[in-house]
């Protein structure tokens, strides 16, 4: 058994750590709005998970670059508007985490989502103290199932892919980890297990994993 300090752990954030996807949606289909345009569940559906770089262009057209931008900003400050007064924390996330941390478990966030709302997150939850490396949207250029976010988290890190494992909620976050050379865990917020046939393991809530089962994965 490794020493839990050369053992990480990385949470994606939206689907594993907060139950985010109406709140998004409703961001989205306001800054249609106020465009003059509609979004559509299904729309929604087929883009939820990837960087807004990814989805402008799918729900609002070729646009420049500094469009995109300003569009992607204005559709995450209503997203922050919307949860930050009641944020939709995923039941059992804060005492996962904290109970990682006190296990002296290595811990990051990889995320497509900007670093605004990952802090507001962890401060909700209370555990900002607990976590060691950061990746957001901002961090990275390509999207999941790129590895690019899962190799930036490893490395700062410190340690060897192999000794990481990266709770996802979406298959191609899965697909991403395990390019990246990690052990994946699939969180059955959003999707049914058929989906995760390339996970390590599989749980239907975060109250399933222990700081043991974690471990473990990341020794085999």
């Amino acid at each position: 058994m490794k020493s839990t300090d050369s053992i990480g752990v990385i949470f994606d954030m939206d689907g594993v750590l907060v139950d985010s996807a109406e709140s998004h949606y409703e961001s989205w289909k306001r800054l249609a709005e106020e465009c003059g345009g509609s979004v559509t569940r299904e729309q929604f559906t087929r883009t939820f998970g990837r960087q807004n770089c990814d989805i402008i262009p799918i729900l609002f057209g070729d646009v420049s670059d500094e469009r995109s931008t300003a569009l992607a900003d204005r559709k995450e400050e209503i997203y922050r508007e919307l949860i930050r007064s009641r944020p939709p924390i995923v039941e059992g996330a804060p005492e996962l985490v904290r109970s990682l941390h006190d296990a002296g478990v290595r811990l990051a966030i990889g995320s497509s989502a900007p670093r605004e709302n990952i802090t507001l997150i962890l401060d909700a939850m209370g555990v900002t103290s607990c976590v060691s490396a950061i990746v957001s949207g901002d961090d990275h250029e390509r999207g999941k199932p790129d590895p690019q976010v899962f190799q930036l988290a490893v490395g700062r890190l410190g340690l060897e892919p192999s000794r990481c494992v990266v709770l996802e909620d979406a298959p191609l976050g899965v697909q991403a980890a395990r390019a990246a050379g990690t052990r994946t865990v699939a969180v059955l917020l959003y999707h049914t297990a058929e989906a995760f046939d390339g996970a390590d393991d599989i749980v239907s809530c975060l109250g399933e994993l222990s700081v043991g089962r974690l471990v473990s994965l990341a020794c085999m």
